[in-house]
């Protein structure tokens, strides 16, 4: 049987505009994952590993009008935000090559032989190691920040682990001239071309997550797609990390005394945060509490004005349009929910923005609105309108894990008073933020872009510097003649790396 075709798609008409590959084999997976495999000692060298990532950085900066222009050809986001996207998928490789430079990732710790100890010590030198091969899943809405030049690609790369990217469907051609750029960085530095290679395909992906010399992975997709991932990952023989981010509806709590402070000013930007766009970031704030009465009519108002004054948008694909119409429809055919913006299909190939209000209390036990809990891709929001702090509490206890969870409040509670609220938030989400909006977030490195399940299935995060730690395991050597031990653990630790000597920052 011949290999299927893999497509470019205009999103703007659903018009193929041209064949890019043909999706992979079992058998061409299994070359690609044995030749990456087969590279991953090149990688060894820490200073040729940091050189490689900044000029990936430069390559794909240089190539800026041609990605830009490949990635809204297929994916309808806009030469404005793509060219935003870029930046930051050029800063995630330089800021990895600081990393790298650095070396506190290594994490190294030497404890000298101490019998005066109970139990006594021996010499111990602790460091971390690349896991091997690495399997990348890309995202279909940043065909550049988590896709093949994306985060996990880049920390991957930094901790020196060969990868293998998924090329997400939506944006094949971006992929393979975003791959040929890494491959060309690599060969500029003496490195194989094999230490990033791209595939295509769902079946792919399966035999790629199956393949017994991939040693972790790392998804960005929806919750079915990423849960089926990860239980395969789970289900092998050897079972592997699985890094993966699932969903999230970053909730918003707008406390009422927020709301009568400023409410005109919170409606506007939950509208612009939430349609931001087209609704397709992984950190819309899809779920928000606002308070009855006069104060959170107020914010209900600008959201509404704000809302009814964004164009109709494209989705990523059609699957996803289709998806979106049917899912907002059923939502809002239930029981006590209005729709002051009705959200839904806003041409043969858009939709349009909307927003659902609910009573908070239909939400504070088990039952058909449960579905306004779960996360609808797109531009719509939910709005649970609560009459008391008790009702948010019921309702936060129901909510899934969150990448975000966000406190608006007024300038009086900053003195500690929302200290409650901002508590009752934190156990749901891996980030949390006081009045601002969770869409943007910052390649930094305190960032923490993860939470509990669904939103992540690890501990770990996606963005900022410590995402290099998912593609590292430690390892100590015990008694081991100088000589022997990695140039990292000797004595004199010749490239002044970071470390802990005796307990002890040296």
């Amino acid at each position: 049987m011949a290999a299927a075709p893999v497509w470019s798609v205009d999103p703007r008409t659903g018009n193929p505009r041209e064949q890019v590959a043909v999706e992979a084999t079992a058998e061409e997976v299994d070359r690609a994952v044995r030749a990456a495999h087969a590279v991953r000692g090149a990688l060894a060298d820490r200073t040729v590993r940091a050189a490689f990532l900044r000029t990936a950085a430069d390559l794909l900066t240089d190539a800026k009008d041609r990605i830009v222009e490949t990635a809204d050809a297929e994916t309808a986001l806009g030469p404005v935000r793509l060219t935003g996207e870029l930046a930051r998928t050029a800063a995630q490789l330089r800021a990895f090559a600081e990393v790298v430079d650095e070396g506190a990732f290594l994490d190294i710790h030497i404890d000298h032989e101490d019998g005066s100890r109970t139990p006594p010590w021996p010499d111990l030198r602790r460091y971390k190691i690349p896991l091997g091969v690495v399997a990348v899943y890309a995202a279909s809405n940043f065909p550049l920040a988590f896709s093949v030049p994306g985060g996990d690609t880049a920390s991957a790369l930094a901790a020196g682990c060969p990868v293998v990217v998924k090329a997400h469907p939506d944006h094949p051609a971006t992929s393979e001239v975003c791959a040929a750029i890494l491959r060309a960085a690599a060969a500029r530095h003496g490195l194989p071309e094999d230490v990033l290679t791209v595939v295509h395909g769902f079946e792919a992906g399966v035999e790629l997550v199956r393949h017994p010399l991939v040693s972790a992975a790392g998804f960005t997709g929806s919750i079915r797609g990423g849960r089926a991932l990860f239980d395969a990952a789970a289900a092998r023989p050897t079972p592997i990390p699985f890094h993966g981010e699932l969903g999230s509806l970053n909730p918003v709590v707008v406390t009422e005394a927020a709301a009568a402070e400023r409410g005109e000013q919170i409606g506007a930007g939950l509208g612009g945060s939430m349609t931001m766009g087209s609704g397709q970031f992984c950190t819309k704030p899809g779920f928000v509490f606002a308070p009855s009465g006069e104060a959170g009519d107020q914010l209900l108002k600008s959201l509404t004005e704000t809302v009814s004054g964004t164009s109709a948008g494209v989705m990523l694909d059609h699957r996803m349009r289709d998806a979106f119409v049917s899912g907002v429809a059923e939502r809002a055919a239930l029981p006590d929910v209005e729709t002051p913006v009705t959200p839904g299909a806003g041409g043969e190939h858009t939709v349009s923005a909307g927003f659902l209000t609910v009573p908070a209390r239909r939400l504070a036990q088990e039952g058909p609105h449960d579905a306004l809990l779960e996360e609808c891709f797109g531009p719509v929001t939910v709005v649970a309108r609560y009459d008391s702090p008790e009702e948010i509490t019921a309702v936060l206890s129901r909510l899934p894990g969150n990448l975000t969870a966000t406190l608006q409040i007024a300038t009086e509670e900053a003195d500690g008073s929302a200290a409650g609220l901002l508590a009752e938030l934190t156990p749901v989400a891996g980030r949390v933020l006081v009045n601002g909006w969770p869409t943007g977030v910052a390649v930094a490195p305190a960032q923490h872009h993860g939470g509990p399940y669904p939103a992540t299935t690890s501990t770990s995060t996606s963005v900022g510097a410590t995402a290099i730690e998912r593609w590292l395991r430690p390892v100590s050597y015990q008694s081991t003649p100088e000589a022997l031990l990695p140039p990292e653990l000797r004595e004199d630790n010749p490239q002044g790396l970071p470390r802990r000597v005796d307990g002890r920052r040296a």
